[in-house]
């Protein structure tokens, strides 16, 4: 076996993709580093896509690629699927923007509210991100506290309360485990945001409420993802996350569940599975079909105030129908079935290969669940994440690195940060091509 090493898998990296490079280059001429979501960057540079089809995408280089992407789990129903083209053609050609709404935001917003036990009504705006904005306000306006708290590693949009403690970098990550300081992760956070956001600690009940009760005078609600994204593929654990919700419910903070990501784990969201009800949920990606939207849904006592018009909620796109039609076609392949059929896959898929790694005593492991999964290489074989900062501590970057860059030299687009999204096109032979090039990635890697 030839040894891997983070040169050479950079190296063929930038051969295999020279005209993604040279695009990116060319764009940083009007828009800087070439493109507008840093998340995009793939080492050098991100990979330009051509065309998308089913499981695959199609690169400016030429290269067919598996997407175990997805948009950042957006795309869950893989690229161009037939009965989202149809929906949108069949609006684009009555038109599809107006100062009107169309009746595509009902039938969503039914399919939302019919699913997710905690939501009774809901609203829509044009991203996630603007829709945890609007859950903090809605968490303010109806307790009159101002404070919002978030945990280390939990990614919520671009507002700038969520733009805190985020990333598991040195550098973002301040004071001890057991109580968090705040810290901007980007230039542009007012000094006054950092006094209004609490930082939590994942998976440590105590901290927590000895936390949340320390600041439970002025914290209007909590808001947390139960699989994080940005943060890495960390998992709440059951007990935890209903322990959080009894603290809450205790001191009287509202408790936000971000689904945006996690609401393709499981048929009626990720939430079904802890036995709580969150007093609001924060929906994105898959609820569009792959079009831009967010939306938030929770107790209709909490709505109240939209109707009385003392909470404003207007935005040029709202409820876009495009975007409402779009999720109206994926909701309904979305169907139990097929949510059970691709969590399987996933489930098989962290199986084999974490019982390989143990067999092989290499320091690999898969986390996360079902159809959404990180894969992380640790310091010692055996090492399983419960916080960003086991990773922050554990994780081996240079190796990472070389897996992200090797999966796309062998064929398969994997988000750089080790996440992996399934898709509904795919079936056992693709778990099969990505456990299998994984295996070969980390012996070459291990190999002397």
């Amino acid at each position: 076996m030839k040894k891997i090493t983070l040169q050479g898998a950079t190296e063929t990296f930038k051969k295999k993709f020279k005209k993604s490079g040279e695009l990116c280059e060319r764009g940083s001429k009007w828009i800087p580093g070439g493109y507008s979501r840093h998340s995009l960057t793939f080492g050098p540079h991100a990979i330009y896509v051509d065309h998308g089809e089913g499981k695959y995408i199609y690169t400016v280089d030429g290269h067919r690629l598996i997407d175990f992407h997805n948009n950042f789990s957006c795309s869950v129903l893989g690229h161009n699927h037939p009965k989202v083209r149809e929906a949108l053609h069949a609006l684009v050609d009555r038109s599809f923007s107006f100062g009107n709404p169309m009746e595509h935001e009902h039938r969503l917003a039914e399919i939302i509210c019919e699913r997710i036990e905690s939501v009774e009504k809901v609203i829509f705006s044009c991203s996630a991100s603007e829709s945890c904005l609007s859950a903090i306000r809605i968490a303010r306006a109806n307790t009159g506290k101002n404070k919002i708290a978030k945990f280390e590693g939990g990614y919520h949009g671009m507002g700038d309360e969520f733009m805190i403690s985020l990333h598991p970098y040195p550098y973002f990550f301040r004071g001890p485990a057991e109580q968090p300081i705040g810290w901007p992760n980007t230039a542009g956070i007012p000094s006054h945001v950092l006094q209004n956001v609490v930082i939590l600690p994942q998976n440590d009940l105590k901290n927590c409420e000895r936390i949340l009760k320390d600041n439970a005078k002025d914290l209007a609600g909590v808001i947390i993802e139960l699989m994080t994204s940005a943060g890495g593929g960390i998992v709440m654990e059951k007990e935890f996350v209903k322990g959080l919700r009894e603290i809450t419910e205790e001191l009287g903070i509202l408790l936000i569940i971000d689904e945006t990501v996690t609401l393709r784990t499981d048929y009626h969201g990720m939430q079904a599975g802890y036995g709580i009800k969150p007093d609001l949920t924060v929906m994105g990606k898959v609820i569009g079909g792959g079009l831009p939207i967010g939306a938030v849904g929770g107790q209709e006592k909490y709505f109240r105030m939209h109707e009385t018009g003392k909470i404003y909620h207007s935005g040029t796109h709202h409820g876009h129908p495009l975007a409402t039609a779009a999720g109206i076609a994926c909701m309904e392949v979305m169907d139990e079935a097929t949510c059970n059929r691709i969590n399987k896959m996933g489930d098989r898929l962290a199986d084999e290969l974490n019982k390989w790694s143990t067999a092989k005593n290499y320091p690999l492991c898969v986390i996360g669940r079902g159809g959404h999964l990180g894969y992380e290489l640790t310091d010692k074989p055996g090492r399983r994440y419960r916080s960003c900062r086991d990773m922050l501590s554990y994780s081996n970057e240079e190796g990472m690195a070389i897996i992200a860059f090797e999966m796309a030299n062998r064929g398969i687009f994997p988000m750089y940060r080790g996440l992996i999204a399934l898709s509904e096109p795919m079936n056992d032979g693709d778990i099969d091509l990505f456990i299998n090039t994984a295996k070969e990635i980390i012996e070459g890697i291990f190999a002397e």
